[in-house]
């Protein structure tokens, strides 16, 4: 039997000779030459502006402006922030807090500085709630200090039962949350789920942060725990930077991405650590110039790109990077989905500097995805899939398969490339 790296390279070979083009998306340059640089070529200037660049120094610059908070906690706000507890919050654990959340927040909005305080050594417990303006200041801050907890009596949602934090429409948003935690208190939704329990209907189940059309917005050290469905959705939203969201819910929770983008562009996804029970990065219908790096990742399902909407007229992808990705445990590695049917396509995508550590299916393109009880019908339509790169991906894997593409039969993948694959 032939050894896996010279199958691959087999494979890689095939589809050149099939499939000959120029990543010129990407590159000023022919594909051909993309993989062959010298040791000293900076992987920051090979991808054109729409990609943007974080290296170290754009990195430390984004620290640096985080940390004034640094020494926040004490139970004293700075002149002119809005505190929850001076609208008779209680933050105890077993009483409802979400009147005074509510009230606090029509304060921050009328305010000067327009930064909400949720302060430390307290648990409040909130049930679904909107924040959005109009606003008298330019930016908005949250400190989150303290925890905020769900509600765990689904009758609460009856009137939205989409999400449970859901900020929308707030401009220059930014949410400091690296020193409190926000529990979904999810456990009772994933009892219900008709992936857990085949007796029951398959239902939705509450996001639990939801940013929408929030443009210019930063997220920092974002703690979100044990989601009732989905952690931290990004929806519809421009310019977005999400730097060390931690996200944790049991292996075992089902549908509860990690982050989840849609519809979205131009948005950093800067060292994540996620352990769930679904994908921990979800990229999906209608976003481009997507970029996640130095992401940790298990367990979980892997990374994902794709179409989820089966049947939706015209759907797109574009111009998404992962770089620099450690998967441990997940059930996927990196992984590209769309449903049959409708049209539209999933192009530019990179792949590179991924280690696998036990990973179940590593590499992926399915142009035939269905998740739903019943088997999906075969179509004559399909998400067109292409110029997609893998670019050193290395470790184990949990399965003897380790590249899979099962692509459509009428619109076939195009352009995928593989090298520095090296996979036991």
């Amino acid at each position: 039997m032939l050894p896996q790296s010279l199958l691959l390279s087999l494979f890689f070979c095939t589809f050149i000779i099939s499939s000959p083009f120029c990543y010129s998306s990407f590159l000023d340059e022919p594909l051909s030459n993309f993989f062959e640089r010298t040791p000293a070529y900076n992987p920051s200037t090979a991808y054109p502006s729409y990609l943007g660049t974080i290296d170290k120094e754009r990195v430390d610059d984004f620290k640096g402006s985080l940390e004034r908070y640094d020494h926040l906690g004490t139970p004293a706000t700075s002149l002119g922030e809005v505190n929850v507890e001076d609208f008779r919050a209680e933050g105890v654990g077993d009483t409802d807090d979400t009147e005074a959340f509510k009230k606090a927040w029509k304060e921050t909005c009328s305010s000067d500085t327009a930064v909400l305080v949720v302060p430390k050594d307290k648990t409040y417990n909130v049930k679904p709630i909107t924040f959005s303006g109009p606003f008298k200041s330019d930016s908005v801050t949250l400190k989150i200090l303290g925890k905020i907890e769900a509600s765990d009596n689904p009758a609460d949602y009856a009137s939205n039962l989409s999400h449970w934090l859901l900020f929308r429409n707030i401009q220059n948003f930014q949410v400091e949350g690296d020193q409190g935690t926000i529990d979904g208190k999810g456990e009772i939704w994933w009892e219900n789920s008709c992936k857990i329990n085949k007796a029951k209907p398959c239902t939705k189940a509450p996001t639990a942060v939801s940013f929408v059309q929030c443009d210019n917005l930063k997220l920092h050290g974002l703690r979100v725990y044990n989601a009732q469905e989905m952690h931290v959705s990004i929806e519809k939203s421009v310019n977005v930077e999400a730097f060390n969201v931690i996200v944790t819910s049991p292996e075992t929770s089902p549908n509860t991405e990690g982050i989840h983008v849609t519809s979205s562009e131009n948005v950093h996804i800067i060292e994540p650590v996620i352990k769930t029970g679904d994908d921990c990065i979800s990229i999906v219908d209608g976003s481009k110039n997507v970029k996640a790096t130095g992401v940790t990742c298990g367990p979980g399902h892997g990374i994902s790109v794709g179409i989820l909407e089966g049947g939706k007229p015209k759907a797109a992808v574009s111009n998404v990077l992962v770089d620099h990705a450690t998967l441990t445990g997940t059930n996927f590695g990196v992984r590209i989905k769309t449903w049959q049917g409708g049209s539209g396509n999933v192009d530019n995508i990179v792949f590179e500097h991924v280690k696998m550590k036990g990973v179940s299916n590593p590499i992926i393109i399915d142009q035939n995805y269905c998740d739903q009880e019943t088997a999906c019908k075969d179509q004559d339509s399909s998400v067109q899939i292409r110029n997609v790169i893998y670019k050193d991906i290395t470790g184990t894997s949990a399965t003897k398969k380790t590249t899979i593409f099962n692509c459509s039969k009428t619109f076939p993948c195009q352009g995928i490339m593989l090298k520095g694959i090296n996979l036991s």
